[in-house]
């Protein structure tokens, strides 16, 4: 078990979707989340991208590729949040076996001996007025502070592919130095392939910082499309 230090406490929020959005409820407010920001502001290539993708494959099969990842990670998830909290979540299904072999790459190659202390999992995050979302877990990671969330993937990754990826990261981060004063300035992204692959992107530094003016950028082209700004 990862040693859990309580410094902040996290608000408790229920999700729902609003007008086909998916939001969270953080006191009176109805804030987007992270991820329906991120898909409302999509470049026209990236659109393009996917419909040409599952045009390509069907829309049967596209929808069957889309729900098994979903399901594939929410075990894996689930796995790796039991592993932190000293937990043994077991799932004996074939997707649930799949997932523990990822999980348990995630847990060897990321997580022993690099995230040395939690200050939350499952931990949900705002910025005040502006949006809402759940990172996986907020602690000390290689020794600084930082933001990590876990992710499948059908095949590898490239550092170029997975610029929302970063984007979700610097969010959770901007909500977090602004409700807590804290100064978070590294996003961990732990990544497993369905055939057990493992791969890790650490964003820091400059590239994190550039990171929080585009998601901001996004955030500000979400509600200029919604008529709020």
């Amino acid at each position: 078990m990862i040693p859990l230090n309580k410094l902040y406490e996290y608000p408790t929020s229920t999700r729902a979707l609003y007008n086909g959005e998916r939001m969270y409820d953080v006191g009176k407010d109805k804030l987007p989340s992270v991820t329906t920001i991120l898909a409302a502001t999509q470049s026209q290539e990236k659109q393009a991208s996917l419909a040409a993708w599952r045009a390509r494959v069907g829309t049967d099969e596209a929808t069957r590729i889309t729900d098994q990842a979903a399901t594939r990670g929410t075990s894996m998830h689930t796995i790796l949040e039991g592993y932190i909290l000293g937990q043994n979540h077991v799932d004996m299904t074939d997707v649930g076996e799949q997932a523990h072999l990822m999980a348990q790459q995630i847990i060897d190659k990321g997580l022993q001996n690099r995230l040395t202390e939690i200050w939350g999992s499952e931990v949900v995050l705002y910025y005040p007025e502006l949006y809402a979302g759940a990172t996986d877990t907020v602690g000390i990671y290689d020794g600084t502070e930082a933001i990590v969330d876990f992710k499948q993937s059908n095949k590898a990754k490239r550092r170029e592919w997975i610029g929302d990826y970063k984007l979700q990261l610097a969010a959770y981060a901007l909500a977090h130095n602004e409700i807590y004063g804290t100064n978070i300035q590294k996003g961990v992204n732990l990544i497993c392939t369905k055939d057990n692959l493992y791969q890790e992107f650490i964003f820091e530094g400059e590239e994190f910082r550039q990171a929080k003016f585009e998601w901001l950028a996004r955030v500000s082209l979400y509600y200029k499309n919604k008529g709020n700004l």
